[in-house]
């Protein structure tokens, strides 16, 4: 998402950066381009008008035109005014009541059970407490089922029933408060298009649990009519907050500089990939940075501090020190797998775009390769690799499924990286430039 956005906006900046100075005529230029480049993603014509006059006047202001360097304080304008058109501040989750009580709402296939076992799963994650799904969608065949396999996938309880979902919400709650749960989270049932029947159950449902938060979820590749139907769940319901799912797939991204502009629902979440752990808080001045090829540092630690134990700390001091063996190399390869695709780390690089790394395609076959080969290996072997001739060699070949000149080429990086390590270490590494 945002990438052929990205580059457009990034391309006009690049422009302003050229010139010399800034004047009315450049500033159009460029903000021209602006403009084309959000309507083609699929923003909402009202916040492009808007965008594009904020910067405009902002960038014809006193302070940039007398500034030494122009074209810097047009790009920190290009970022406020995209921070802003975002949300501003990030929007926590109200989290008070005991239990906190969390309702999702959407269409059918917007994604709302697998959204509600991910944001289970990230509330249990980042506060260490209990969360308890409840059935709602007793409409849609094999939901319940669908969200019971979640569960169980998890290791979050599911609660549900054969009742209408208002006694169901009703018994949850009490269920919950009885065995201690922090977290009531609601699976509402959707509809192909919103119509009386829905809004009236949901309303019922509000009406007798008082939900803490009201959350939409869009799928962000509805793209214009998103606005639609978060106004038409808004002037039934009182929303808290949007999840936008999919951003991982070919979409525009004009939803996601839509929705709080036109509706002020703030984006609280948004789903980056199909698996479990692929919900994320939403940052406005984080995605800017992304959309502008700034990068996203913060993410990229905060997603690497998650996933990395102890266990992968004490072998990275080991594997900096040069003293490692490719037991500790597992480990490793073991929390790179967990990170997720690494080209969607790379992104968040600061620069990444320009030094041609925002294309690198990792194929994570290959890292199985890798990891087949060296589980193929004694424990003994994987301590002492210098052990290993042509006979182990074979055996591992054999075992792993990969040519002999594969297990070699292993054995040579990994020897390499140990050296590489070790120069690091003594400060003898020579940079090639």
């Amino acid at each position: 998402m945002f990438e052929n956005l990205g580059d457009r906006l990034q391309s006009a900046i690049d422009k302003i950066k050229g010139y010399g100075k800034i004047t009315e005529d450049n500033i159009s230029d460029v903000t021209r381009e602006i403009r084309l480049a959000l309507l083609e993603a699929d923003v909402n014509y009202k916040v492009v008008k808007e965008f594009i006059n904020k910067v405009k006047e902002k960038a014809l202001g006193e302070e940039v035109l007398k500034s030494l360097k122009p074209s810097e304080m047009f790009v920190k304008i290009v970022k406020d005014e995209l921070v802003e058109l975002l949300g501003g501040e990030k929007k926590e989750l109200y989290l008070s009541g005991n239990p906190s009580i969390l309702m999702l709402a959407g269409l059918q296939g917007s994604g709302k059970t697998t959204t509600i076992g991910k944001l289970g799963l990230l509330l249990r994650k980042k506060y260490n407490k209990k969360p308890l799904l409840v059935a709602c969608d007793v409409y849609r065949p094999a939901a319940i089922d669908q969200l019971k396999q979640i569960g169980k996938q998890l290791n979050i309880e599911v609660y549900s029933e054969d009742a209408n979902p208002v006694t169901i919400s009703k018994n949850a709650l009490k269920y919950a408060k009885e065995n201690n749960f922090d977290y009531v989270l609601i699976d509402t049932a959707g509809r192909l298009h919103i119509d009386e029947e829905l809004m009236l159950e949901l309303k019922n449902i509000n009406e007798e649990v008082k939900p803490n938060e009201i959350l939409l979820v869009i799928d962000s590749m509805t793209g214009q009519d998103a606005i639609n139907v978060i106004e038409g769940f808004n002037s039934n319901l009182p929303l808290t907050g949007a999840i936008l799912t999919k951003l991982d797939g070919d979409t525009k991204g004009g939803a996601a500089l839509s929705v709080r502009y036109l509706t002020n629902v703030a984006i609280k979440f948004v789903g980056v990939s199909e698996k479990m752990d692929g919900l994320e808080e939403f940052y406005p001045e984080r995605m800017a940075s992304r959309i502008l090829g700034m990068g996203d540092l913060m993410s990229m630690i905060e997603k690497a501090e998650n996933v990395i134990d102890d266990e992968a700390i004490k072998t990275a001091k080991k594997m900096q020190k040069g003293n490692f063996d490719l037991e500790d190399f597992l480990v490793q390869l073991k929390q790179i797998k967990k990170l997720g695709p690494l080209e969607n780390l790379i992104k968040m690089i600061p620069g990444a775009k320009k030094m041609g790394l925002s294309n690198v395609s990792i194929d994570p076959k290959q890292l199985a390769h890798i990891e087949a080969i060296v589980l193929s290996m004694t424990p003994y072997e994987r301590k002492h690799p210098e052990i290993l001739k042509a006979s182990r060699k074979q055996r591992i070949s054999k075992g792993s499924g990969r040519s002999v000149t594969e297990v070699n080429n292993l054995l040579k990086q990994f020897e390499q990286m140990k050296q590489m390590m070790k120069q690091f270490k003594n400060g003898n590494l020579k940079m090639p430039f």
